[in-house]
């Protein structure tokens, strides 16, 4: 049995002569055709987490689109196949942008093929950055062969309950324990990642430590809050200036995504909430967890 966390990490206060190469490059690594505003919410919720710089590398027939919804970000247009998927001729690019930036985020509104399966082997094969996967990131590796890669404990997985059933499939013979604690504390032990298993009652957990988060309400259960908690995942993770453990990262980021849920339905109700509502109210999530004291 993991020891439970109880008590959240904190992020250090920003130097005065702060600047945007301490608080972290983040490449976001995502997106398709039909699918632009997956990875734009997440390069937006890096930003409200206290992102220096955030990427978007995306097929190059969204790039614009992306740099729209995104407006802050940057973007980096990669090749892509006749369906508007990334492409393997995308590899050495995506490479060459992770030389480049702290953390990567990959996942989000991929889509998935033969093709995506073999980039995020290479992904991870090349890669020692901190990560998180989300999404068809997640899909692309279950169906890859995922007990042959070698994750770590830098790399953060967030698969929903039909995402771990994926998963699971790939490392383990028995059948899942209904107990979704005891789901997140095996998977994370047997693949070296840390996971945050989605859902009511959000588990975190390094299958040494295991944080079950209280924000969050129902009125998140809708498309986009996903991408907006691997935003907030990926911002923490690149964080030079007072850094954080995958683990710590994930912790934090679950939280916060929970806390701003819960400010944006104070104020429009469960029915009306929508993603890019957790955006606008990260900000005062954020400033809320700053007030706290401290506890000890």
């Amino acid at each position: 049995m993991a020891k439970k966390i109880t008590e959240l990490p904190r992020l250090a206060s920003r130097r005065i002569d702060a600047h945007k190469g301490l608080y972290g490059r983040i490449l976001v690594l995502g997106g398709s055709r039909g699918m632009i505003g997956a990875p734009s919410l997440a390069a937006q919720a890096a930003f409200r987490s206290g992102a220096g710089l955030v990427r978007v590398a995306a097929p190059r027939s969204i790039q614009l689109s992306v740099a729209q919804l995104a407006p802050c970000a940057t973007t980096i247009p990669l090749p892509e196949d006749e369906k508007g998927l990334i492409s393997g001729d995308a590899i050495n690019d995506i490479l060459e942008a992770l030389d480049d930036n702290d953390s990567l985020a990959m996942g989000c509104g991929m889509g998935q093929s033969v093709e995506l399966q073999e980039v995020i082997k290479q992904v991870i094969n090349n890669c020692p950055k901190p990560m998180v996967i989300d999404a068809d990131g997640l899909n692309n590796l279950a169906a890859s062969g995922i007990g042959s890669l070698q994750l770590n404990d830098n790399t953060i997985l967030t698969p929903h309950p039909g995402e771990i059933k994926r998963l699971w499939k790939g490392y383990f013979r028995e059948d899942m324990p209904s107990d979704r604690v005891r789901q997140a504390e095996m998977l994370s032990q047997r693949s070296g990642a840390v996971v945050v298993l989605k859902g009511a009652g959000t588990v975190v957990t390094d299958g040494i430590s295991t944080y079950v988060n209280e924000t969050g309400n129902p009125g998140m259960a809708t498309g986009g809050t996903g991408d907006v908690l691997t935003g907030c995942i990926g911002a923490l993770l690149g964080r030079q200036e007072g850094g954080l453990s995958a683990l710590n990262a994930a912790i934090l980021g679950v939280y916060v995504h929970g806390r701003a849920g819960d400010l944006a339905v104070a104020g429009l109700g469960e029915t009306a909430l929508m993603a890019s509502d957790l955006i606008d109210w990260l900000g005062e999530a954020w400033a809320s967890l700053e007030e706290e004291p401290e506890s000890g």
